[in-house]
C-alpha cells in the first residue's frame, strides 16, 4: 500500500513567514491597546502642538516648533520602544502568553525580533505623523538624514534593551508603574521640552547621559543646528543599547 498526500503538507511555515506573521500582530496589539495608542501618539501630537503654539518654556532663540520637534520624536521612540512595549511584554508575561509563544515552532528570538520590527514600524508611523504636524506648524529642518535614521535606530535599541529587561524582570503591575513614572521623570529632565541648559551645572552633566537626553539632543543638532554626525550622542546611546539588550538577554524570565 503506497503512502498517501496530505496537502496541507503538515509542518511549521518558514522561519521569515513566521516572524513576518507574528509582526503584523503585535502591531495590531501596539495600536489597538488604547493606553499605549495615548502614549505614542496622542501625547507627543498634543505636546508638539501646545508647546509650538504656546509660550510656556523658553527655548532660545528661533522658533519654538525647530526645538521641540526633535525632542518630540525622541519621546515618541521612548513610549513605543520603552514605555509600551514593557507594559505590553509584562502582562504578556504574567498572562503566560510567552510561555506559550515560547514552545511553538516560532524560535524565541524571532519572537522578540518580531517584537521589534512591530516597534519600528510603530515608530515609521509616528514619524510621519509629526513630520507632518510640525511642517504644518512651520518646523525647518536641516541636516543629514543618514544621521537621523541612526540616531533613531541606535535609540530605539537603547530603549527596547531597557524595556525588555524591566518587564522581563519586574512583576507586571511594577512594571506598569515603573515604566510609567521612568516616562514622565525623562519628559521633564531628558530635554524633550526643558532644555538641559535650564538645569543646574551639576545635574546637567548626569541628565546629558540618560538615553532619551542623548537621542533629543543629537536629534536637534542635527535637524536645528545642521550638525552632520553627532559622534558623542551616538556613543551615548551605542552604550546603552548594549547594555541593555544585553542585560535583557541574560536576565530576562519568561515565565
Amino acid at each position: 500500500m503506497s503512502a498517501g498526500t496530505y496537502a496541507p503538507r503538515p509542518g511549521a511555515a518558514p522561519l521569515p513567514r513566521m516572524i513576518g506573521a507574528q509582526t503584523a500582530l503585535e502591531t495590531r496589539m501596539l495600536l489597538r491597546n488604547g493606553e499605549q495608542l495615548l502614549l505614542t501618539v496622542i501625547i507627543p501630537t498634543l505636546l508638539l502642538v501646545l508647546f509650538s503654539a504656546v509660550d510656556i518654556v523658553d527655548t532660545g532663540a528661533g522658533k519654538a516648533v525647530d526645538f521641540l520637534t526633535p525632542g518630540i520624536l525622541a519621546l515618541a521612540v521612548m513610549s513605543t520602544a520603552f514605555t509600551g512595549q514593557a507594559i505590553a511584554t509584562g502582562f504578556e508575561r504574567r498572562y503566560g502568553v510567552l510561555k506559550r509563544l515560547g514552545a511553538s515552532p516560532l524560535p524565541r528570538w524571532g519572537l522578540m525580533t518580531a517584537k521589534t520590527l512591530a516597534v519600528l514600524v510603530t515608530e515609521v508611523l509616528q514619524v510621519v505623523l509629526l513630520t507632518v504636524i510640525a511642517f504644518a506648524l512651520g518646523w525647518s529642518p536641516h541636516g543629514s538624514p543618514a544621521a537621523v535614521l541612526l540616531l533613531l535606530v541606535l535609540g530605539t535599541a537603547a530603549f527596547s534593551g531597557l524595556g525588555l529587561l524591566m518587564a522581563g524582570t519586574l512583576k507586571a503591575e511594577a512594571t506598569l508603574a515603573a515604566a510609567n513614572l521612568v516616562f514622565l521623570l525623562l519628559l521633564v529632565g531628558g530635554g524633550v521640552i526643558v532644555p538641559l541648559e535650564k538645569f543646574p551645572d551639576a545635574v546637567q552633566s548626569a541628565l546629558g547621559l540618560l538615553p532619551i537626553a542623548a537621542l533629543s539632543d543629537g536629534l536637534r543638532d542635527v535637524l536645528q543646528h545642521g550638525a552632520s554626525m553627532p559622534w558623542g550622542d551616538l556613543g551615548i546611546l551605542t552604550v546603552w543599547s548594549v547594555l541593555g539588550l544585553g542585560a535583557a538577554a541574560r536576565f530576562f524570565r519568561w515565565e
